[in-house]
């Protein structure tokens, strides 16, 4: 029997390095050259790792950060990846013996049945205690197919986690250059607000000299009675974005705040690299190939119940009617031995199962190249958009120019009674208008040049200091 074991062992040994199906294969994805809709950049992508810091912005700079140590649904995310590394374990486990012990006491009774005496109990006392072990030698690959999935699933979890982080971090910069545009918005409608108030004490003065009608007075009022309704407005939109960020950051809005700033950051050219990059460089897009990678291995684990399981086991121990002694020559026992099981027919249950484990292997294909796409289209979209925006600002500061001139130009001319007031009402609308509008792109701009670092999947690398502030490297295949 010994022999008839070991011959197992070493079978164990030589089929070690084999598994049943299909050995893993990156599915590829056809990249173009270059973008688009931008230019390439062909070396090293020089956002750091903390890549909000391309914006030069102290504030930003500090709150960052707190996304990655305090964010709760990050925290969650972070727990979710350890889960998948201890099923990782779990599946693992099963490549070794498993040993055991069990100590029994026992006493059974029973009736004499129909022999004289009856109605007499005869009880035994049964002792016992014994040392088992128990192995299924992974012949086939089941265990180490079942290990490569959850390994794969356990990176895909990683990644998610990163991008996960990456779209908080987004999100709270992109909040943050709102309120910023906000406050400069503030600012201007506060500017105007003066204006407007001068200019209706000027036209109740010219009204009181008999130069002006008591309709520019009406008017007057009125425009200025809209802008203080403008900056309240203002006012709101920045209370909601300020809560969204202490939110993000772990805060209660209560405990939050940012003092208000007008001037702007400066919009920064965003360096996209090569379309090809992105297949390893966006933390989404690294999940859904480790999820094809998991969906690979699934197969095998399908396709190895085909084949029969064989299980060594042993026990040994000790056996007797009283502790006394127990452990002696005389109650020793032990038995060893292997058990072949196969399964003959299951109706098509194991066929069903391997078609559909590798349907599942070609919709995590379908899947990735899908998102391989979508990724392509956003950078596409968001260098469009900057581009674009760009230009619109560029225009914009032409009209901001020509409608303060205008202005100037219409005041003269109303203080010289030569316009009515109602075109002095006109040109001051125009110089609002464009002043507005000229921070509207601004802040579209800061935006856009977050979403454009997001579609490029940010400035992550293999070590990343996710939440709870701790390190996390990816798992690798044994």
């Amino acid at each position: 029997m010994l022999k008839i074991m070991l011959i197992v062992i070493g079978l164990s040994i030589i089929l070690a390095g084999c598994a049943v199906g299909p050995d893993y294969k990156r599915p590829s994805i056809t990249t173009p050259a270059q973008f688009k809709e931008g230019w390439v950049q062909t070396g090293p992508l020089p956002v750091p790792d903390a890549w909000w810091s391309v914006f030069n912005d102290k504030t930003l700079n500090d709150l960052e950060p707190r996304v990655a140590s305090a964010n709760q649904s990050l925290i969650a995310s972070y727990h979710a990846y350890l889960q998948a590394t201890a099923l990782t374990d779990a599946a693992r486990a099963a490549e070794f013996p498993t040993v055991g012990v069990a100590v029994a006491s026992s006493r059974t009774s029973s009736g004499s049945g129909n022999v004289i005496g009856a109605g007499q109990n005869i009880t035994i006392s049964g002792k016992s205690a014994a040392f088992s072990a128990s192995w299924v030698p992974d012949f086939w690959g089941k265990v180490r197919r079942q290990v490569e999935s959850d390994i794969a699933s356990s990176a895909a979890s990683l990644d998610t986690l990163r991008a996960a982080q990456l779209s908080l971090q987004s999100t709270l910069a992109q909040d943050y250059f709102q309120i910023r545009q906000l406050d400069s918005q503030t600012q201007l409608a506060q500017k105007t607000v003066t204006a407007y108030e001068k200019f209706l004490a000027m036209t109740q003065n010219r009204y009181v000299a008999g130069v002006a009608t008591q309709a520019d007075v009406a008017l007057a009022q009125s425009q200025l009675a809209t802008a203080r309704v403008q900056q309240v407005s203002f006012g709101v939109q920045r209370a909601q974005l300020e809560h969204a960020i202490a939110v993000t950051i772990g805060e209660a809005p209560s405990d939050f705040s940012l003092p208000a700033v007008s001037d702007m950051p400066e919009p920064h050219a965003i360096p996209v690299g090569l379309p090809s990059q992105l297949l390893l460089r966006r933390p989404d897009l690294q999940a859904a190939e480790r999820q094809v990678a998991a969906a690979n291995a699934l197969i095998g684990v399908a396709e190895s119940a085909y084949f029969p399981a064989l299980t060594l086991s042993g026990q040994r121990g000790w056996r007797s009617t009283t502790f006394t002694n127990l452990v002696s020559a005389p109650n020793l026992f032990w038995s060893m031995g292997p058990s072949l099981a196969a399964t003959l027919f299951d109706g098509g249950a194991r066929s069903a199962q391997i078609a559909q484990s590798r349907e599942g292997y070609q919709m995590a294909v379908a899947q990735y190249r899908q998102l391989g796409l979508q990724a392509l289209q956003q950078v596409e979209d968001q260098l469009v958009a900057s581009a674009t925006l760009a230009d619109e600002a560029d225009l914009q500061q032409q009209a901001v120019a020509a409608a303060e001139r205008s202005l100037r130009l219409t005041t003269d001319q109303y203080k010289a009674g030569i316009v009515p007031y109602l075109n002095v009402v006109t040109a001051q609308t125009a110089a609002y208008t464009t002043h507005n509008a000229a921070l509207l792109i601004s802040g579209q701009r800061l935006t856009a040049g977050v979403a454009l670092i997001q579609a490029l999947g940010g400035g992550w690398g293999d070590d990343i200091r996710p939440a709870l502030g701790v390190d996390v490297t990816a798992p690798k295949p044994d």
